[in-house]
């Protein structure tokens, strides 16, 4: 299935504070069409599921084949006991309640938003091949699972419907998805998508030269979350960086952070949590423009990433013990 080189993100869609309205949304999604993306991401917690109603009422106009439909499940839809989660009751519950708010017959690609340690791999496995054979649903993806929970969900799948593609937050200052997810969906044949791609707008340099967030920003608003996770000494480190180059190139912020992530073929699209059609006309650039290689590599050497163990164990045992193959078999470039 072949995707836009960006992915047009919904969970702004009707969010408190940081979103924005409906008209705006609905012109989003239609200008993102316009512009040739065909690839647009959205989930039933997203707004309580508005983000959804919004997403189908924008796109009823345009020809069905032609886009492709993401969304997700996992989080608590209600207060009854089993409206979360993955098991068969809620997947399947939740699968055609999205369907109903999008006025849709099928998605292209349903995603698990999480784990879920309550329900066995095989029954959530076994659930999601169910909804494609109904034809409900097109492909099936993942979202926030460990390495080895993708691997094993894959392989509970027992030759049935498996994971085409995985959803992780991925930017320039956190890359975490580096030491095992990026290689696990390599291993596995997956595309990675990116959420939060420019870590709630740090990358933009908005927040540039502040010494806490503006409270009515997205971080401001979200400070519990989005403080801990993007706002610290080296990620001011990793924007400055970020704007020289922009200035250089001649490229804004948003564009630089976005092609240093599409410059690595395992990244299949950033997610564009979008607010405004200037943000969407600025970050749709991307997928048109390749960061060359030396301002890539120059950005990811601002704050030098740690692999850890055993990624350092393999960097000071293998060279020496692994001979003089006439190539490196595929496996071996897995690796982080």
């Amino acid at each position: 299935m072949l995707v836009s080189r960006v992915c047009l993100g919904t969970m702004t869609f009707a969010a408190k504070d940081w979103g924005c309205d409906r008209e705006d949304a609905l012109g989003i999604v239609r200008s993102f069409i316009a512009k040739g993306g065909n690839f647009i991401d959205t989930a039933d917690m997203y707004s309580a599921g508005v983000a959804e109603q919004w997403l189908g009422e924008a796109v009823k106009d345009s020809p069905r084949d032609s886009l492709v439909i993401a969304s997700k499940c996992w989080f608590r839809t209600d207060p009854t006991p089993n409206a979360r989660g993955l098991s068969r009751k809620h997947i399947i519950e939740a699968c055609d309640a999205s369907l109903r708010r999008l006025s849709m017959d099928y998605l292209d690609l349903y995603q698990v938003h999480g784990p879920d340690p309550f329900t066995p791999v095989e029954e959530t496995m076994r659930a999601l091949e169910n909804l494609v054979q109904a034809g409900k649903v097109r492909y099936i993806g993942c979202s926030n699972l460990f390495a080895w929970q993708i691997v094993k969900m894959n392989a509970a799948a027992s030759g049935g419907e498996t994971f085409v593609s995985g959803q992780y937050l991925y930017n320039l200052i956190r890359r975490d998805a580096e030491r095992e997810v990026l290689p696990a969906c390599d291993d596995q044949g997956m595309g990675l998508l990116c959420w939060s791609p420019l870590a709630s707008g740090m990358l933009t340099g908005k927040y540039h030269g502040q010494a806490t967030p503006d409270p009515a920003s997205r971080i401001g608003t979200r400070a519990t979350i989005d403080v801990p996770r993007f706002w610290n000494e080296a990620s001011f480190r990793v924007v400055d960086e970020v704007l020289a180059v922009a200035k250089e190139e001649g490229r804004s912020p948003s564009q630089v952070a976005l092609s240093w992530l599409l410059a690595d073929q395992r990244v299949t699209a950033p997610i564009l949590g979008i607010r405004t059609l200037d943000q969407l006309e600025d970050n749709c650039v991307s997928g048109d423009w390749d960061l060359p290689e030396p301002q890539r590599k120059r950005l990811a050497d601002v704050v030098p990433f740690q692999h850890g163990h055993p990624k350092e164990w393999m960097d000071t045992t293998f060279p020496g013990s692994k001979g003089k193959p006439e190539f490196d078999p595929r496996h071996t470039q897995r690796l982080p």
